[in-house]
């Protein structure tokens, strides 16, 4: 019985090893997936945070387009102004088939709205490259036509005092509007690059929360073995108490046969000692540790 006891005590340990072997396994996996779920959520929060600062930037750049827009359109009213001053001075002073050429030809006012509409068409439409060269060439080619006009008009002093201070204002307004081009691509590199952080952002969120995911099934599992540790662990005791027991039983049996033989043997000495027979030195131990001298 006690070997049995024994080996199907073996067993359990066995199996209690495997258990806390399985378990300590599935707790370094739930600890590396945890780093990995902590890191990507760090790379998340920094996304996030790097996606916030570009939105700022174009929204500072969608402003300061907004800004210089205003300026350009008050330097190209202030413009128009004159060249309509200009225009009626043009038509005051042609007569006969002279006026009337003049009549059919647009005015400069008229040439540089569209090449303000033009303009505005190639900053904010998207187009393809085919298409914004066509745009680039027809701007040119209004720039051609008002220069002419502008030529043509210098012959009359009080035309060109006005054509001065407008082609002035016209080159103000040019420079603003390179100003605004610039701001607007700036802008859109920042919203694109706004665009990508939040994506990269959204992905990274996806990582972690698939690496918490493996976290909690390897922590769930880590206990499930731990639970069956420590039932190994106490029926392990459960055994050892049991053999314990019948060790210790067994023990008082064999000290309880072994002092009848002991008493048995003193009682036969003891019996040749009253008999007048010589003992020696251990028999006289002997019927001391049997009590019976």
């Amino acid at each position: 019985m006690t070997e049995d006891l024994v080996d199907k005590r073996k067993l359990l340990l066995e199996e209690s090893e495997e258990h806390k072997a399985k378990r300590n396994e599935l707790n370094s996996q739930a600890s590396q997936f945890a780093r990995e779920r902590n890191e990507l959520n760090n790379a998340t929060r920094q996304y996030v945070e790097d996606a916030q600062k570009n939105k700022e930037l174009r929204d500072q750049s969608n402003n300061d387009v907004q800004s210089l827009k205003e300026k350009r359109n008050e330097l190209n009213d202030k413009a128009n102004t004159l060249f309509e001053e200009i225009d009626a001075l043009r038509g005051e002073q042609g007569t006969g088939s002279a006026a009337q050429s003049h009549e059919k030809k647009p005015s400069a006012k008229d040439i540089q709205r569209q090449i303000d509409q033009l303009e505005e068409r190639q900053q904010t439409e998207q187009m393809s490259k085919e298409k914004e060269n066509e745009l680039v060439d027809k701007i040119k080619q209004l720039r051609a036509e008002l220069k002419d006009q502008e030529v043509e008009h210098e012959q009359n002093k009080e035309v060109r005092t006005r054509l001065i201070e407008a082609r002035e204002y016209r080159k103000q307004a040019s420079a603003i509007h390179a100003e605004v081009t610039e701001k607007a691509e700036l802008a859109q590199k920042h919203h694109d690059l706004m665009v990508e952080c939040y994506r990269k952002a959204d992905k990274s969120r996806e990582g972690a929360d698939a690496k918490h995911k493996q976290f909690v099934e390897a922590q769930e599992a880590a206990d499930a073995e731990h639970k069956q540790f420590l039932e190994c662990q106490k029926q392990l005791r459960d055994y050892d108490k049991v053999l314990t027991g019948i060790r210790s039983k067994q023990k008082k049996v064999k000290s309880v046969k072994e002092n009848k033989s002991a008493r048995k043997e003193a009682e036969t000495i003891f019996n040749a000692f009253k008999s007048g027979e010589r003992l020696t030195t251990e028999d006289l131990l002997k019927l001391q540790r049997s009590k019976l001298i």
